[in-house]
């Protein structure tokens, strides 16, 4: 398709639109965000003011922005040849436009670069759900510059979009181990916002979402700009604000991958393929954000359709004490109550009695297990159950016998080793012959014992990650990232239906890139239900609950030593892929049936919790929280009201219950069945006396509009109300 004077190209679905104007040298976008209509205006009004002391051309913000277009900012592409062609000078050789059944489309852009030698593409496909993904990628070709030899050392390929003004506030994220996800947001100055993944991984404090919105925006109010890089590597997320603005913009928000210098060196017909960059726009702030990266996972052919069972994983109830007495009792107490599937956490391979030897061993034990897994295997079959086994195959322990035979496999200079990271170090995925090793061994004990789950760990940051294959030393963290996708894959494919939880030391990776190839997510090591509330809330921007494992740990937490009760570990525990981790064998009689009947309670309303869409209301009080999750066609509903500390305030006066149809009637219960939670108050309101003992009916003006008043909670308490709207 040509890309003339007429050349302008839109995709619009879902009231989101990109606006792409294909004429000069380089396109640019000429709107992101709410769909304007036909816009036939855009191109007209495109000129930006010539400013003083500036360009003698009005700046222009093309779609691979760099110093040719007089943009001073961070560029989408760094590199050079032996210290040349540092200039890159894309020009645009061929557009493809294809409309998308459902609303999106896709845009692609070629470019020939004869400073650089390289080919490039961008490629914006927008989906039914006006979620934006781009894909960009350079090609070495040498016949562009005749004379040339060096090859291509890439430093960076950056996606940046432009946001308006009006985007004055900026959301990301860092955290630490078990303390994940947790927000900041501030202004958004002059100058440049980076964040910078440099850990092998996205990481326990990884940006994992950055946003720039109008002042305020919050769940439910306010219109956001978000980007996510789908990748589990190293990565960098941007917002920047020049004071000349972008053209026709502000600002920019975008990320790209992080390179190690020399990582990627590009010879003739060599290619580079960036992480998708995913951009998501929403009127209807956070919240709709969130629906329509849901939306997009829950539409792939990947994502489970089957019921997501009830876990046990072993791990905080047994520890590395694998005694098949002890583990008898457990997975029967576990049958008693529900559980649907049993996971064999760490401790089950050769010389695996610490954290100290045995990874990358990856043999069963004889002296823990003389019968081999078998009989634990047939156990919990005969139970019902499926089985799942823990692996970290990405490490190995210095203990080990495959580092004393391969000490080369070991990530890492050859002047010596540094620190390990909890006894461990990484294993180089991808020298073949480590690879072959790990796939070999995880395929033959799936194969053996007909494993239906892996849990997927990877325990450490990567320091000082060269591999020392082929006689030199490299930067590998993106070869190491390409060769564990390449690991998942072959795995599924060897076993169809094997499903694979990834974990990293709990939420260190967490990602659309290994979401493609997992079926479950570990959102942190903290089982504190306290912790979780709010890790869980804002992993929920990204993933929908069916992939996020959340489980029931024991009354004090074994991360943070917080004690509480077992009716708010079950509330806290419900609503998203629910699991099991106390000792079993430790609980009461009592404890025992209420944890029958959550285990009830989550399969009555899992095909509902894992398909519907999440809403949070918007608190003026940070020690609440009221998350719901509403069915698609808005005829069932669940919420929790939940407390964490104590507030100023004695109560907190009418509650608005989010997703609801205003216009609709709706019968409303309190469910009770995981115990009367706590008040500090003396007599709760009237309805919910009423609506504790039966259903009553409401109507949806004053459940969403007027709102409901709520019960003072003590802290650490929760409430969990169902609503079903009526014909």
């Amino acid at each position: 398709m040509g890309h003339g004077e007429d050349a302008v190209f839109t995709l619009r679905a879902a009231g989101a639109a990109l606006v792409v104007d294909a004429a000069g040298p380089v396109p640019q976008v000429l709107h992101w965000g709410a769909d304007p209509g036909p816009a036939a205006g855009l191109r007209e009004t495109a000129a930006p003011a010539l400013l003083n002391n500036s360009p003698d051309e009005p700046r222009r913000l093309t779609v691979w922005p760099v110093e040719r277009d007089g943009w001073s900012g961070t560029p989408a592409q760094r590199g050079h040849a032996a210290g040349t062609a540092t200039t890159p000078r894309p020009e645009l050789v061929e557009v493809q436009a294809v409309p998308g059944r459902s609303g999106g489309g896709r845009i692609a852009l070629r470019f020939a670069d004869r400073v650089s030698a390289l080919r490039g593409e961008i490629v914006f496909a927008m989906d039914e759900f006006g979620v934006l993904a781009v894909d960009q990628s350079v090609t070495r070709d040498l016949a562009l510059a005749p004379g040339a030899a060096e090859p291509y050392t890439l430093d960076g390929l950056r996606v940046l979009m432009p946001v308006p003004d009006r985007a004055a506030e900026l959301l990301d994220f860092t955290g630490k181990w078990c303390r994940e996800r947790a927000p900041q947001r501030g202004p958004l100055r002059f100058g440049t916002h980076a964040r910078r993944a440099h850990r092998g991984k996205p990481g326990h404090d990884t940006p994992f979402l950055m946003a720039l919105g109008t002042d305020g925006f919050g769940f439910g109010h306010g219109e956001l700009w978000t980007v996510h890089l789908a990748w589990s590597g190293e990565s960098e997320y941007l917002a920047e604000r020049l004071p000349e603005g972008t053209g026709l913009f502000a600002a920019v928000l975008g990320a790209g991958e992080l390179l190690h210098p020399g990582e990627v060196r590009l010879a003739d017909g060599e290619r580079y393929d960036a992480p998708t960059a995913v951009f998501t726009w929403s009127g209807s702030g956070l919240d709709g954000i969130a629906d329509r990266l849901h939306r997009r996972l829950r539409a792939r052919a990947s994502h489970p359709a089957e019921p997501r069972p009830l876990v046990l994983n072993t791990w905080e109830a047994v520890y590395f004490d694998h005694d098949m007495d002890r583990l008898t009792g457990l997975v029967a107490r576990a049958a008693k109550v529900g559980v649907e599937r049993i996971v064999l956490d760490d401790g089950w391979f050769r010389g695996r009695r610490g954290d100290h030897a045995g990874l990358g061993d990856w043999y069963v034990d004889e002296g823990v297990w003389p019968e081999g897994l078998r009989p634990l295997v047939d156990l919990v079959r005969g139970h019902g159950m499926e089985f799942g086994l823990w692996f970290e195959p990405e490490m190995v322990n210095l203990d080990s016998d495959l580092a004393r035979a391969h000490p080369d496999w070991v990530l890492g200079p050859a002047q010596g080793l540094g620190p390990a990271a909890r006894r461990q170090y990484v294993l180089d995925l991808a020298r073949p012959e480590a690879y072959a090793h790990v796939r070999d061994r995880i395929s033959a004990l799936v194969g053996e014992y007909g494993i239906d789950y892996l849990k997927w760990d990877h325990n450490r940051d990567l320091l000082e990650a060269v591999s020392r294959r082929d006689g030199a030393e490299r930067s590998s963290v993106r070869a190491q990232t390409l060769a564990l996708y390449r690991l998942l894959d072959e795995l599924r494919a060897l076993h169809p239906g094997l499903e694979i939880e990834t974990c990293s030391g709990g939420g260190g990776r967490i990602d659309l890139g290994i979401l493609d190839r997992t079926d479950r997510l570990w959102a942190s090591d903290c089982n504190d239900p306290v912790e979780r509330a709010q890790i869980e809330r804002w992993t929920r921007m990204l993933v929908p609950p069916e992939l996020i494992g959340s489980h029931l740990g024991a009354a004090r937490s074994h991360t943070t030593s917080r004690t509480t009760d077992l009716a708010f570990r079950l509330a806290a525990s419900l609503t998203a892929h629910a699991g099991i981790e106390m000792d079993l064998q430790t609980a009461s009689d009592e404890e025992l049936e209420r944890v029958r009947a959550w285990a009830g309670m989550y399969r009555e309303l899992r095909l509902l919790i894992h398909s519907g869409r999440i809403v949070n209301a918007d608190l003026a009080d940070d020690a609440v929280q009221l998350t719901g999750i509403v069915a698609q066609d808005g005829a069932h509903a669940l919420y929790t009201w939940a407390r964490t500390a104590t507030s100023p305030a004695g109560q907190t006066g009418r509650v608005r219950l989010p997703g609801l149809d205003p216009a609709a009637r709706y019968r409303i219960r309190v469910r009770g069945d995981l115990g009367d939670p706590s008040r500090h108050q003396g007599r709760d309101p009237g309805w919910i006396a009423a609506a504790a003992a039966d259903w009553i009916d409401l109507d949806g003006g004053v459940l969403a509009v007027a709102g409901v008043p709520l019960p003072t909670l003590n802290p650490q308490q929760a409430m969990i109300f169902e609503l079903r709207r009526l014909p």
